[in-house]
């Protein structure tokens, strides 16, 4: 019983994953055709499409784990589909010149119902005249309700839903869908960098996605949406530049795993408040996580990251030895507090971006409390000397 129902579940979380990856690979090959269009998820079908001047397309999507299935006469996949959209057209909530598709896994049954509904091979009267008299014959009980619902149609419309119909069969599986989606962008970045640009297309995607399933008030997404996503992202990859992750930008760090950190005593040993002390550890998280995720994307050249941060080291010690040449060493506490407030201030005002696109500010000083915390730059005028007692038992000098 606990295995069919991890099954279920799996199925059910399979096929909500399969209905959003395959509305984007929808959207990427509209967007080829020069069309115009806003898509709703889980508003009157699984998928829906949206032009202007044109009838709604709506999508009914099922996916399968198992390519064995075939798309008969007696499909549960069928009639439940022809149910719902039996009940829309009823009750007004889906338009009568609506198209419908049934987008499936599955193959079809040679000769079927299904076979006729095809782009292909199309032959609407002979689909209608099998469908009545499977409507009319099967002892399917799971389809009963939708048998029921097309025999009580007049022939006028039961010829009206059929000719709405397409049935679009061996769809990609969901892990099909990531070769598919690679077809369609692999013109707009470099191909080493078209599974990074991706799975930031289809993160953005699925934050948009999931808002709109989630809020049904809100706003279709766009084509133009779309686009303009697709369009930021390519910029971020050119070779002046370097994505930025809005889900590392956006994470709740907590400051408590980072108390006992070297940066931070170099922050505190500064003088600086609290709440800077927070931000300097926001801004360490981002840099390390994003230039981490650079390294392993390999989205930086050999040696950047060695060059970029001698460039920083550089700066700082033409800071560092300008403060420290004005203030001398004979000086009270309060002078050399001063001084390493000085240059903690430009660090925070400093944008050393480390490509010339690359222009958000924690990703500077970020990388400038990591190299705080291997004691490579400091604020502090004697923070050396200072931090003594804590480089000593670590072994280093």
């Amino acid at each position: 019983m606990t295995a069919h129902s991890d099954f279920s579940a799996t199925d059910a979380a399979l096929g909500y994953l399969y209905q959003v990856r395959l509305a984007l690979l929808s959207s990427l090959k509209r967007l080829a055709k020069d069309e115009v269009f806003a898509v709703y998820l889980e508003t009157l079908d699984d998928v829906v499409f949206e032009q202007d001047g044109s009838a709604l397309e709506l999508l009914q999507l099922k996916h399968h784990r198992e390519r064995s299935a075939n798309l008969t006469d007696a499909s549960t996949d069928l009639w439940k589909s022809f149910r719902i959209w039996m009940e829309g057209r009823a009750n007004g909530t889906i338009p009568k010149d609506a198209r419908l598709y049934l987008v499936t896994t599955s193959s079809v049954g040679g000769n079927s119902s299904a076979s006729y509904l095809m782009f292909e091979n199309r032959n609407e009267d002979e689909a209608l005249r099998q469908l009545q008299i499977t409507a009319s014959t099967s002892t399917n009980q799971t389809n009963a309700p939708a048998y029921s619902l097309f025999r009580n149609l007049l022939p006028g419309d039961q010829a009206k839903l059929v000719s709405s119909i397409t049935i679009l069969p061996n769809a990609p599986s969901i892990s099909d869908v990531s070769e598919a989606l690679r077809i369609e962008a692999r013109l707009v970045v470099r191909r080493n960098h078209l599974d990074s640009f991706l799975t930031r297309l289809e993160g953005w995607w699925y934050r948009r996605a999931i808002g709109q399933m989630i809020a049904p008030a809100m706003p279709p997404i766009l084509s133009n949406e779309i686009e303009s996503a697709i369009n930021d992202l390519r910029e971020q990859f050119k070779s002046d530049a370097l994505p930025v992750d809005q889900d590392i930008l956006e994470t709740e760090v907590d400051s408590a795993a980072y108390e006992d950190r070297m940066f931070v005593r170099q922050v505190k040993l500064a003088g600086i408040g609290n709440r800077r002390i927070l931000a300097a550890i926001r801004d360490y998280y981002r840099a390390f996580e994003q230039r981490s995720r650079w390294v392993r994307e390999d989205l930086l050249l050999i040696g950047e990251l060695d060059s970029y941060e001698k460039l920083l080291r550089e700066e700082w010690e033409l800071q560092f030895d300008r403060v420290a040449d004005e203030v001398g060493d004979d000086v009270a506490e309060d002078a050399k507090r001063a001084a390493a407030h000085e240059i903690y201030a430009w660090v925070e005002k400093s944008c050393y971006p480390i490509r010339p696109q690359v222009q958000h500010p924690s990703m500077t000083r970020g990388s400038f409390h990591i190299l705080s915390d291997r004691l490579k730059v400091g604020w502090h005028p004697e923070f050396m000397n200072r931090l003594q007692q804590v480089l000593e038992p670590q072994g280093i000098s």
